[in-house]
């Protein structure tokens, strides 16, 4: 991540680049008008371009109380009312006890969280769910404990060398903890740069 010169608004690269294959899923699965909670704002990059392609939708944004500033100065361009100021959300430390929604989305967090935080998200993404709510999580996965991709492994050596609690999670291991709350496996797609979405629906 870094900052645009030109704004002062912190951007990522990736978030550009990987925006308009997210939509394209996010297009086919949040259908109805609805409430969409979305994990890790970040930079606010795609909680802006999402909000404002999918006006159906109201777009709650999330994250450590750190990143609001941010999110907010990303935020005050948007020129919609379906774009909601972010929630202080810390995946280990939140009671979950706001919502219900109708979806939750998150991307490039569950690598950057420990495991077992990664694991709180997708019991609290599931609490906050109403019954036939879809959740849609981006990002690099593993598939029987191998990386999809030699970059995909540099990428897990960087992501150690950064705190040894980050890596790729297991595609399988996810899917288990993921049903163990309720949350079915529907759709596993392929995205550009060897990673994925990966579609769960309550029960």
């Amino acid at each position: 991540m870094s900052f645009n010169p030109m704004s002062a608004r912190p951007f990522s690269q990736a978030c550009e680049n990987n925006k308009a294959p997210i939509l394209a899923v996010l297009q086919k699965h949040f259908t109805e008008p609805g409430k969409i909670l979305e994990i890790g704002t970040g930079t606010g990059q795609h909680a802006v371009f999402f909000a404002g392609q999918l006006p159906h939708l109201q777009w709650q944004t999330s994250d450590l109380e750190e990143n609001h500033a941010g999110i907010g100065l990303w935020m005050a361009d948007y020129p919609g009312e379906n774009l909601l100021p972010p929630l202080v959300l810390d995946v280990a430390a939140s009671s979950w006890d706001f919502g219900p929604f109708d979806g939750v989305f998150t991307a490039n967090t569950a690598h950057i969280m420990s495991w077992d935080e990664a694991k709180m998200m997708l019991q609290g993404a599931a609490k906050l769910l109403n019954p036939g709510g879809k959740l849609v999580i981006y990002g690099p996965f593993n598939y029987n404990g191998q990386f999809t991709s030699d970059s995909n492994a540099q990428f897990n050596e960087w992501l150690k060398s950064q705190a040894p609690h980050r890596a790729i999670r297991d595609f399988e291991a996810v899917c288990e903890v993921a049903a163990s709350h309720g949350l079915g496996f529907i759709e596993d797609v392929a995205m550009p740069a060897n990673n994925r979405c990966l579609v769960f629906q309550k029960v």
